[in-house]
Parts: structure tokens; sequence; C-alpha cells
């Protein structure tokens, strides 16, 4: 193989799979792993219900391993995203922290 077709195939658009029926996945970016993880830490803290049961569990260990895991993001990304990366981070480790607080003092 050249290196030409290499680059070629590189950089060809990536199959979404739209064309087959299947779902939609949205792009592998930055926000989307933030909100990934934020959108797990709110189905632990009972504000979404669980996809599999379709019922609100709270889950407060599961919500605080989530909230460490984009903790670690935080430290390994200082001073490494652009300000609309660490606004969105800063802003949505802030919101989950405070809703923790909230649902931990319930229990």
């Amino acid at each position: 193989m050249t290196d030409e077709t290499d680059r070629d195939n590189a950089s060809a658009a990536p199959d979404d799979g739209t064309a087959s029926g299947a779902q939609f996945v949205p792009p592998a970016d930055f926000g989307v792993l933030v909100q990934m993880l934020s959108t797990q830490s709110l189905v632990a803290l009972g504000f979404i219900p669980h996809p599999g049961s379709g019922k609100k569990e709270v889950q407060p260990v599961l919500a605080r391993h989530f909230i460490d895991l984009l903790t670690v993001i935080e430290t390994k990304t200082k001073n490494n995203l652009d300000r609309e990366e660490q606004a969105f981070l800063d802003e949505t480790l802030h919101h989950l922290r405070i809703l923790f607080i909230e649902v931990s003092k319930k229990s």
C-alpha cells in the first residue's frame, strides 16, 4: 500500500451507519465526552430515569465515580483546553457537585 492510499483511507469520511438504518452516533469530541459522563452522573443521582428500567434510581457511589472521572479529565487536561471547553467542563463539574451534595443530604 502506498502512502497516498493510506492518506486517502485515513481522510475518508467514517461510515456513520445512517445508510444502513443504524443509530446516529455523535461526533467523538471533548464536549460529547463530558456530556456522556455528566448524563451518567445525572442518571446515578436519580435526575434521569435509568435507560434499562425506566425508573429513577439514586446510586450515589456510581454518581461519585462519574464525577471523579470528570475530575480526572479536568486534571489531565489542565492548560490544554480552549476557553469554551474549559468553561463547559468547569460548569458541568460545579453543577454535578452541587447536585451530588443535595442528593447526599436527602439520603
